[in-house]
């Protein structure tokens, strides 16, 4: 059993947490990436800075342009900003603690969540990927704060042709002791099917919006308006 997690102000905003933006540069238009960002904040509670670029053969390593990026990010938002959290990079969210990112997002085959904790310390936000019952009965065990559950539905940003559906959801958020935030496919045509659930990660919906402030907003009031 991982140690009790010391209650902090990140954490206890990490609660009430009901919209997590995946925020994902290389996906938006050049130059409008922060614009996008900027509009969307009021109505986040969580970004997660999101940089992969495999196969790139020029510009910056993809563990320098997620630094970049997340500074850039941490820079711009004001300074009642949602949490900021990394994806994948622990070493990034440790060299940015200090500038106010908040942690790190860990997938299953990444760092596993005990050295993560261990490298970050136990203050910092560990959330971790699940894609099933076991993984989420597993990841109760595991020194994390919150988990992302899918894909619930098809997503074309993530290639996945099938979802996992949202009552594998419910049960995953009905099972944890952790937040759970359903991933995959969420828009504003399948969020209310999470309402029950209250929470939500999602990139393209809010940030690729023709209006991102509205599309963040009409999202919450869709997972219950928490």
């Amino acid at each position: 059993m991982p140690a009790p997690r010391t209650i902090t102000p990140d954490r206890e905003r990490l609660e009430r947490a009901v919209l997590m933006g995946i925020f994902t540069p290389a996906s938006l238009p050049a130059g409008e990436e922060l614009e996008r960002l900027l509009a969307a904040a009021p109505h986040l509670d969580v970004v997660q800075v999101r940089v992969k670029e495999p196969g790139r053969t020029s510009g910056p390593s993809p563990a320098r342009a997620l630094l970049e990026w997340t500074e850039r990010v941490l820079c711009a938002l004001p300074t009642q900003r949602p949490l900021v959290i990394v994806n994948d990079r622990v070493d990034v969210a440790a060299a940015l603690r200090a500038r106010g990112c908040a942690g790190v997002h860990v997938g299953q085959d990444d760092a596993r969540p005990a050295d993560v904790r261990r490298f970050l310390g136990a203050d910092a936000l560990v959330g971790l990927s699940t894609h099933s019952a076991k993984d989420v009965a597993r990841a109760q065990d595991e020194p994390v704060d919150y988990l992302g559950f899918g894909p619930v539905f098809p997503s074309a940003t993530k290639g996945y042709e099938r979802g996992l559906g949202p009552e594998f959801a419910w049960t995953a958020a009905e099972a944890s002791a952790l937040p759970v935030f359903p991933i995959g496919g969420i828009d504003l045509a399948t969020a209310q099917e999470l309402d029950a659930v209250g929470r939500a990660a999602v990139g393209a919906a809010v940030f690729a919006a023709d209006d991102p402030a509205a599309a963040a907003r009409e999202l919450r009031a869709l997972l219950g308006g928490r």
